[in-house]
């Protein structure tokens, strides 16, 4: 019996989709979907991924429960690497956090195991590694055709230094769709600008949309296209607000709202490394 196998073996799919606090909303069965703190399904044909990747080999960044690694899968790549960190210790905090809020976000990775379950669920050849993206090397990995990072740069202290272990490892193309600063991108949408967060969890830069292509640019890397903005839509594991008034008063109520209302804004840009 295989490692994967062994999970689900004694416990019904739907009792360790329970047991679970999912981050992506996976669809592992007739009737059995994961209660994730978003959903990315609504938005596959907004997020610039080629309909096929035969004969690719492909890269997922930050692969928390696996969505963005099964479906370059789904989408016919020779091989998926994911990589994460498993031990959310060895994520990025800043020197005010607290055991509390570490021990919350190391419930939601549970060491991996929600993309192990959704790995055997799905029948799944992808292989994960318990590595950071800091870690990234060529002479261990390899290169890839395409690399797939989502929704990581905001959780890191330092998201150029990131984006060059990327590009060490990147022949192709990277599709990078990441948080920004919706406010700063409408005042400012030519200037590279950014709101710095590092408040007792590991959410560090929010950039407007030149900033975050400025941060790209930076780390190495030249646009395929022109970047375009989609919102995250919340899933079943995430109760945004409802309606109050006194949201309006502060900033966090107001992402807050707008979370709720059309979901998480994020930028998704194509990217290739430069020269």
């Amino acid at each position: 019996m295989s490692e994967r196998s062994a999970l689900i073996e004694g416990r019904s799919l739907r009792e360790q989709v329970a047991g679970l606090d999912w981050y992506h909303t996976l669809e592992l069965g007739p009737g059995i979907l994961t209660p994730g703190w978003l959903d990315h399904r609504p938005i596959l044909d907004r997020v610039p991924l080629p309909a096929r990747l035969d004969r690719l080999r492909c890269l997922d960044v930050g692969t928390f429960n696996g969505f963005w690694a099964f479906e370059l899968e789904r989408r016919g790549a020779s091989e998926v690497v994911a990589v994460d960190v498993l031990d959310p210790r060895r994520w990025d905090w800043p020197a005010d956090s607290d055991e509390s809020t570490i021990a919350v976000l190391a419930n939601r990775m549970s060491g991996g195991e929600g993309f192990e379950i959704a790995a055997c669920a799905l029948g799944s050849n992808v292989q994960r590694l318990d590595r950071s993206v800091y870690e990234l090397n060529e002479n261990e990995l390899g290169r890839f055709d395409l690399v797939y990072v989502g929704s990581l740069l905001v959780h890191l202290r330092d998201p150029v230094a990131a984006l060059e272990r990327v590009r060490a490892v990147c022949a192709g193309q990277l599709v990078l769709v990441d948080g920004i600063d919706l406010p700063l991108s409408l005042r400012a949408p030519r200037l590279p600008l950014g709101r710095i967060d590092g408040r007792g969890r590991p959410w560090w830069w929010y950039p407007n949309k030149a900033g975050l292509v400025r941060i790209l640019e930076a780390a190495g890397f030249e646009l395929v296209r022109d970047p375009r903005l989609l919102f995250v839509p919340p899933g079943r594991g995430w109760q945004p607000p409802r309606w109050d008034p006194r949201l309006l008063r502060t900033r966090e109520g107001r992402d807050a709202l707008t979370a709720a209302w059309l979901g998480d804004p994020h930028l998704a840009i194509v990217a290739r490394p430069r020269g």
